[in-house]
C-alpha cells in the first residue's frame, strides 16, 4: 500500500517504540506534524529549538532509547545544535529530524538551506539526508542503531519537504534493539586475576548504561569484591549514593581524599566512561604519556581504548555486557577497611555544608532537599557555580536522579526538568538554575504551563555570571568586564506565564515555600537571592579577589 513519506516516517517511529517527541513547528515538515496526529506519540511543542533538543537529550539519558526532536531548517537546526552538542559529549542517544528545502531547490542557497552533513559532521555520529521515501524504513532503523550502539550519540536526519509528500509502497523495518557487547573471556579472566591481587582497588563508573539490572549487578559485583565505587562528573545515580560502597563523585572541586585515593589505588577500574577533562581533574588523575598499568578501561568503542590513556588492560564492551560477564565472578564477599575509610571520607565531605555570607545558605537548601525528597526525585541543572553545591551535598540514589550536562551547557536544567517530569510524573523534579543559566531557556516555562507539567524551578540569583566572575577575579582581580547582570523579577515573570512563584532571601523560609510550590500542582518557580560574596562553596568573592 502506498504511503506518504511522512506517514512512513511516523510509522517507523512507532515501531521503534517512540513514546514522545519534542518540536518547534516549521513549514518544512508540516506533513510529519500532520502524520503525528493520532499516532500515540506524545508531542511537546517547545518555544525554542535549543530547549526542544535538550529535552530530547534528557529523554535519551533516562530511557537509553533515542530522544526524538523535530525542528525546521536553517535557524531551527542551528538553534538545536546546542542540544546535539550535549548529546555528543554526554554520549546520549538522540535523533534530530530537520526539515529541508525541496530537492529541486538544493544547492541554490534557497530559503534557510543548509548542508546538514557539513554543519553537524563534527558533533553528530551520523548526519544524513533522506531523498527517497522508499528508503525511510531502512535509514530510520539504521539511525536508531547508530544512536544506541557502540558509544551512544546523536544522529541528524534532514527531510526534504517534497520527499515527505512523495508516496511509496515499502515494508516497515523491525525494531532496532542495540547489541550489548560483553568483554572477551580472556579479558574477564585477566580482570579476575588483577582483582585477586589488588589490595586497594577502586571503580569509576561513567557513561549512561548503568540502569536496571545492569545497576543491580554492578552493586553485587562491588559488594563481592570490596570495591569502593565513585562516579564521573554529573553521572550521579549510576550507583546509589546511600550504598556503603559508594565513595563520591569526580566533579569540579572533587573531594581531595577521593582524588588521593585514586592516586593511591593499586587497581583502577574505569568502567563505561572516557575520563575527560572534568572528572580527570584536568587530566591529572591518571598517567597519560607512559600509560598506567593499574588501569582497566572498559568502553564500547575500541577506538577510545588507548586514545588518551594507555591502560594495563583494555576491555571492549557495554555496561550491560560487562555487568553480565562479571555476574558470576567470585570474590571474597567482604567489606574491607579500604572501603570503609573512603565511605567515611565521602560522608564527612558531603553531609554538613559550610556557612557562607548572606541569609540564603545554598548548602543548607541542598542538604534539606537531600534529606526530604524521596530516592526517585530528580535534580536537573545547567552550568554555573551553583551546581557545585548539588554535586557535593545532594546524594543521588535512583537511576537518572541527576540530569545534568557533562558538556557544561548553560540552560540545560529547565528543558531537562520539563522532560523528566513529563516522562515520570509520579516523582518530584527540581531544576536548580543560576540567574545567567536560566535565561538561556527560560521560555520553556511556558511549555511546562501549556502541558501542565508541575516541575519546581529554583533560580539562584547572585547578579552575575558567577563561574566566569570567579575566574575573572582570580586572573584579573578587581577588573570587572561583562560579568555583572541586571536581572528581571523572575517570580513576576514566572507568574505572568501561569506558574506558582515566590521570592526568597532567607533559607529558613525555604522549606515552607517549597511545600507550597509542590502543593500548588502547577509549574513553580522560587526566586532565591544569594549573596554575591557567596561565590563558591569554600571561598568568598573577596577571598578569591585577594588571592586567598
Amino acid at each position: 500500500m502506498d504511503r506518504t513519506g511522512a506517514r512512513i516516517l511516523v510509522d517507523q517511529l512507532v515501531i521503534q517504540g517512540v513514546e514522545r517527541a519534542t518540536c518547534v513547528p516549521g513549514e518544512s515538515y508540516l506533513a510529519v506534524l500532520d502524520a503525528l496526529i493520532g499516532s500515540g506519540v506524545d508531542l511537546l511543542t517547545c518555544r525554542q529549538e535549543g530547549g526542544a533538543a535538550m529535552m530530547a537529550e534528557a529523554y535519551g539519558k533516562m530511557s537509553g532509547r533515542p530522544g526524538i526532536c523535530f525542528v525546521t531548517r536553517g535557524p531551527g537546526a542551528t538553534n538545536a545544535a546546542a542540544g546535539v552538542h550535549v548529546a555528543a559529549q554526554d554520549s546520549t542517544p538522540m535523533i534530530l529530524f530537520v526539515g529541508q528545502v525541496a530537492r529541486s531547490m538544493k544547492h541554490r542557497e534557497a530559503f534557510q538551506e543548509l548542508d546538514y552533513s557539513a554543519v553537524f559532521g563534527t558533533i553528530a555520529k551520523w548526519a544524513v539526508e533522506i531523498d527517497d521515501a522508499a528508503r525511510i524504513p531502512e535509514l530510520i532503523a539504521r539511525a536508531f542503531r547508530v544512536a544506541t550502539q557502540g558509544r551512544p550519540g546523536p544522529v541528524v536526519i534532514a527531510l526534504p519537504e517534497d520527499m515527505l509528500v512523495d508516496t511509496a509502497d515499502v515494508p516497515d523495518a523491525p525494531k532496532a534493539e542495540p547489541i550489548e557487547m560483553a568483554p572477551s573471556a580472556s579479558g574477564i579472566a585477566a580482570l579476575a586475576d588483577r582483582l585477586d591481587r589488588a589490595e586497594r582497588p577502586l571503580a569509576i563508573l561513567g557513561g549512561g548504561g548503568w540502569r536496571g539490572e545492569t545497576r543491580e549487578r554492578m552493586i553485587a559485583f562491588a559488594e563481592r569484591h570490596a570495591l569502593p565505587v565513585c562516579v564521573e562528573f554529573r553521572r550521579g545515580g549510576s550507583f546509589p549514593a546511600d550504598h556503603p560502597n559508594y565513595v563520591g563523585d569526580l566533579s569540579i572541586g572533587a573531594n581531595p581524599k577521593l582524588v588521593t585515593a585514586i592516586k593511591d589505588a593499586d587497581l583502577v577500574l574505569m568502567l563505561g566512561g572516557r575520563m575527560s577533562e572534568m572528572p580527570s581533574q584536568n587530566y591529572t588523575l591518571l598517567d597519560i604519556g607512559p600509560g598506567d598499568d593499574r588501569l582497566v578501561h572498559l568502553y564500547p568503542d575500541p577506538e577510545e581504548i588507548g586514545r588518551v590513556y594507555q591502560p594495563g588492560l583494555g576491555l571492549i564492551g557495554t555496561a550491560g555486557g560487562f555487568a553480565e560477564a562479571v555476574a558470576d565472578l567470585p570474590g571474597p564477599n567482604r567489606q574491607s577497611e579500604w572501603v570503609d575509610t573512603l565511605r567515611q571520607a565521602y560522608l564527612d565531605w558531603s553531609t554538613d555544608p559550610l556557612p557562607l555570607p548572606g541569609g540564603f545558605q545554598m548548602g543548607e537548601v541542598i542538604s534539606w532537599l537531600r534529606d526530604t525528597l524521596g530516592p526517585d526525585a530528580a535534580i536537573t541543572n545547567g552550568a554555573g557555580n551553583f551546581a557545585t553545591w548539588i554535586n557535593r551535598h545532594y546524594h543521588f540514589r535512583d537511576h537518572a536522579s541527576q540530569l545534568a550536562p557533562t558538556s557544561g551547557s548553560m540552560g540545560y536544567g529547565l528543558p531537562a526538568a520539563v522532560m523528566a517530569k513529563r516522562h515520570r510524573p509520579e516523582r518530584d523534579v527540581i531544576c536548580v538554575a543560576g540567574d545567567g543559566d536560566i535565561m538561556m531557556t527560560v521560555q520553556e516555562l511556558a511549555t511546562a504551563v501549556q502541558f501542565d507539567i508541575p516541575l519546581i524551578v529554583l533560580v539562584i540569583d547572585n547578579g552575575m555570571f558567577g563561574t566566569i566572575r570567579m575566574h575573572q577575579e582570580r586572573e584579573y582581580p578587581g577588573r570587572l568586564s561583562a560579568t555583572d547582570l541586571r536581572n528581571p523579577d523572575f517570580a513576576a515573570m514566572a507568574a505572568a506565564m501561569g506558574c506558582h512563584a515566590e521570592t526568597l532571601r532567607d533559607s529558613n523560609d525555604f522549606p515552607a515555600a517549597f511545600d507550597r510550590a509542590r502543593a500548588s500542582g502547577k509549574p513553580a518557580l522560587l526566586h532565591c537571592f544569594l549573596d554575591p560574596e557567596a561565590l563558591t562553596i569554600g571561598k568568598t568573592l573577596s577571598e578569591i579577589r585577594d588571592g586567598k
